[in-house]
């Protein structure tokens, strides 16, 4: 036989022993007796195979893996090195282990409750640029828990259900969020009433929240934190009020030469009224109020202001282009909504708007003008506020007739919003380098 018919025969015996390495880099889930789609195709007799760089990558997870390696394997956890190639290949390419993710920073959520005589409301905001947060949650209800304290002297048993069963629902928000810090407060349907400590106590049980009874005080300059950001930078003096439910709080506000970040110290003088819409309207009358009776109530709160000896501490700024008022209530929003006629409360619209002396008192007469039924079909009155919104106006304007002024600036925040901001400060939180960076919530 000669050299070159030997050296054809060992060629032909290679190439039958190389046949069964076609199916090595089938996937594992591939039945046996079906071959795979990208499986490469047999070689023919007497030709020599292509070598098969494949095997070497074989559930190697780098880059250079050829298309039709196994699909089915996973590739090797983050952080970990692929697995070594056998001894008798060639080292693999090595492939950088992919850095850990760093975990999110999530910024602090707080939240604030304040339950008045007419509504229960609460926020839940995480802090965002220095001097703002960002609401994440709210509630607002109203559950008239001074509903006939004025008569009693104490809170009715129907009241402090409809009180509960908001609270309750507070109380479910509260827990699905991370809340790292809260305060809850009770202003002055529970400070009045005899049974207000024991319905406290009665909250704490059934909805597991713990309410703080705040001073008349506290409530004042909590108003004046949460709406200290719509005072006119130019102003050299205003006048901030909160006509609430049972009572109405009053700041005044030295701003010559004032201190921006904190302008709870700027008050000179302030007093909480024992009067708001629920009790005004209680002994004067909501729903068919005749000019007479709209006056009486006017008359009944300027004698109480008159009561302020620190009435007079803004001496001759008041009334001048450089003084303003500045209201934050459900009356004040609701006649900003009616001057505005909205379809449906917008608080975007409502929050910051300025409204005229005289555009102030065309709209309280106007509503003064409604029949109760009217009042009921304004869309930002409602059958909620339609005995009410005349008690307010009525505080409304013994204030500006005490305090007249050339513009009056409508605040759709207060309590809340203050309480907020209290905390945020005591906290540092915008003392901290980008507190707010990568937040979640």
């Amino acid at each position: 036989m000669t050299k070159r018919k030997r050296r054809r025969r060992r060629k032909t015996g290679k190439n039958a022993a190389a046949q069964p390495a076609a199916s090595v880099d089938a996937p594992a889930d591939t039945a046996a007796n079906e071959a795979p789609a990208d499986a490469p195709a047999r070689p023919k007799p007497g030709r020599k195979p292509r070598r098969r760089r494949s095997r070497r990558f074989a559930g190697s997870s780098g880059p250079a893996a050829p298309a039709h390696a196994d699909a089915g394997s996973p590739p090797a956890p983050l952080g970990q090195p692929a697995p070594r190639p056998a001894a008798n290949d060639h080292a693999a390419p090595s492939v950088p282990a992919a850095p850990m993710p760093q975990p999110v920073r999530r910024a602090p959520v707080y939240a604030a409750l304040d339950l008045g005589t007419n509504n229960c409301r609460l926020l839940i905001a995480i802090p965002t640029r220095p001097g703002q947060f960002r609401v994440i949650d709210a509630f607002s209800r109203i559950v008239r828990l001074g509903e006939g304290l004025s008569r009693t002297g104490s809170l009715s048993r129907g009241a402090m259900d409809r009180a509960i069963a908001a609270l309750a629902i507070c109380a479910q928000k509260l827990s699905a969020r991370d809340v790292v810090r809260c305060r809850l407060i009770a202003t002055e349907a529970c400070r009045a009433a005899a049974n207000g400590a024991e319905f406290i106590e009665q909250v704490a049980r059934e909805t597991g929240l713990e309410l703080e009874i705040v001073s008349r005080e506290t409530e004042a300059r909590l108003a004046v934190s949460g709406c200290g950001s719509l005072i006119e930078r130019s102003a050299r003096g205003a006048v901030l009020f909160d006509i609430g439910g049972g009572s109405s709080e009053i700041a005044l506000l030295d701003l010559r030469g004032r201190d921006t970040r904190r302008l709870s110290k700027q008050i000179v003088a302030w007093t909480s009224l024992p009067v708001g819409v629920v009790t005004l309207a209680e002994r004067h009358g909501g729903r068919d109020v005749t000019p007479e009776i709209f006056e009486a109530m006017i008359q009944e709160t300027v004698e109480m202001i008159r009561g302020f000896k620190g009435r007079d501490k803004l001496g001759a700024m008041v009334g001048t282009d450089r003084f303003h008022l500045l209201g934050t209530s459900g009356t004040v929003t609701t006649l900003a909504g009616v001057h505005l006629k909205l379809e449906r409360y917008d608080r975007r619209q409502v929050d910051g708007l300025w409204l005229t002396d005289l555009e102030a008192d065309e709209l309280v007469a106007r509503i003064a003008g409604w029949s109760f039924e009217e009042r009921i079909a304004n869309p930002c009155i409602g059958s909620d506020r339609a005995d009410l919104v005349l008690a307010g106006c009525a505080i409304l304007q013994a204030i500006r007739r005490v305090w007249p002024a050339p513009t009056l600036r409508v605040a759709d925040r207060g309590l809340r919003e203050g309480l907020l901001m209290e905390m945020m400060v005591a906290d540092g939180v915008w003392r901290r380098r980008d507190p707010t960076r990568n937040t979640g919530t």
